[in-house]
Parts: C-alpha cells; structure tokens; sequence
C-alpha cells in the first residue's frame, strides 16, 4: 500500500479536509480523522472481545464442569441443553435475539447498552464451545484421578477443584487458544446492530472516502495483529502451565 494512499487515514471525517502529520499520531483539531477513528474502532473491537472472553470462559467452565458430574443427572440435562442450545443457532441470529427480541420480553433490558447486549451474545454462543473443550477435557484424564481425590477424603467440589480441573484446563488451552482468536474475529458480527467496530468502520468509511480496499486491508491487517496476539499470549500460557510427561490421550506417560 502506497504512502499516498494511507494518507487518506488524515483526512477528517467531517470536511474531508487533510491533517498535516496526522500519521505521527492523533491529530489535535476539533474533529476526528480515519486514523483516530480507526483506532478508536480497534479498541471496541478488543473491548468486546475481552467481554465476551470473559463471560464464555465462566460459563464454558462452569457449564462443561457439571456435565462430568456422576450423579447429578438434572446438572448434566441442564450444561448439555446450554450447550446444544447456543451451539445450535448461528451466531448472528443470537445478535438480533439478543438486541430486538430479549429487551421486548425483559423490558429492563432495554437499558441495556448494545454493547454489552453483544458481549452476551458472543459470550454465551462461545461458551457452548468451550463447555465441550472442558467436558472433553476432563473426560480424557484417567478415571485413577477422580478415585484418588476421592480417596484421601475430598468431596466432588475438591475433587474438581484440586484435582480434575487443574489438569483439565492444561489439555484445553491449545483448542482455548483457537477460540481466543475466533472471539476476536467473531466479534465483527457486532457491526449488525451499530457497534462502532472495526467492520463498522471499514464499511462506514469506504462509503465515505470511495477507498474500501483501503480501509478493509487497513482492518484485515489490524485484525490479524489482534489474533496473533492472542495465540502468543495464549501459547505462553501453555508452556509456563504444561505438566511434563503428561500426554492427554492416555494419561501420564509412561504408566
């Protein structure tokens, strides 16, 4: 991409009028840039997704958790019917349920920012994904470690928390790390109900100044950085928590 073209980035979005040295940073008029609107665009896109992250790994956990549970078959019914639920409906439809038709049936919804309407969203259909990365997970460890923790006295709860979980959230850090950047990416669904994002902007703008390759390459690349900063972190994560030896398909190496 030419100089000239990301020059386009200083012209300001009401007069179209050009910043000189805008590309040094925010430019200090009165009005706003491409390039401060960009910007700002890329931290609501990190803002949802860091939301919906957030919620997913709750819910995902604690859903994917009771679905091991041996004798609480009404827990199981209720992580599974989560699961299948959310799974199940494309995930832009969840965005129109949750911003037209929740607030119609809860009218204090109404309220409700958009913006967090959409981190519930993207959260809960999230969460289903990673309830089956954690059932999954426990599921591979060998039955001796349930038995174990039994054995010396703890109850289910001790069992999950000093025991199952810990182990089980190292086996799914690697398929956690595919949806820390599907969340990411995911997250430019929120352009349907008028979150200023970076599709948003990419849409917006390329009307604006008639340069869409631009502005979509100038948010593809913005996007791309914001992934692979998620695998990093999420790769770092796995090296300082991997159990040495332990292989998740048949337990610890070696027995």
């Amino acid at each position: 991409m030419a100089f000239e073209q990301l020059q386009i980035f200083c012209k300001e979005t009401t007069t179209g009028e050009m910043i000189a040295g805008c590309m040094a940073g925010f430019s200090k008029g009165s009005d706003q840039t491409y390039l401060n609107w960009i910007i700002t665009a890329w931290g609501w896109t990190l803002f949802v997704a860091a939301g919906a992250l957030v919620v997913a790994l709750f819910f995902g956990l604690l859903m994917g958790t009771i679905r091991t549970l041996p004798d609480n078959p009404w827990l199981v019914r209720l992580g599974t019917a989560w699961t299948e639920l959310f799974r199940n409906i494309p995930l832009l439809v969840q965005i129109f349920l949750w911003y037209f038709v929740v607030p119609a049936i809860i009218p204090p919804l109404k309220d409700v920012p958009s913006v967090v309407l959409v981190i519930l969203a993207l959260g809960f259909f999230t969460s289903a994904r990673i309830s089956e990365q954690v059932r999954s997970g426990i599921q591979a460890l060998p039955r001796g470690q349930r038995y174990a923790g039994m054995a010396v006295g703890f109850t289910t709860p001790q069992t999950y928390r000093y025991v199952l979980l810990p182990m089980a959230l190292r086996i799914v850090i690697p398929p956690l790390t595919s949806e820390s950047m599907n969340i990411i990416k995911n997250s430019s669904v929120a352009f349907a109900v008028s979150i200023a994002e970076l599709t948003f902007f990419a849409r917006q703008s390329g009307e604006e100044t008639s340069a869409p390759i631009v502005m979509y390459l100038a948010v593809s690349v913005l996007y791309a950085i914001s992934a692979f900063s998620a695998n990093r972190v999420m790769a770092l994560i796995e090296r300082k928590t991997r159990v040495p030896g332990f292989v998740a398909a048949g337990g610890m190496a070696g027995h």
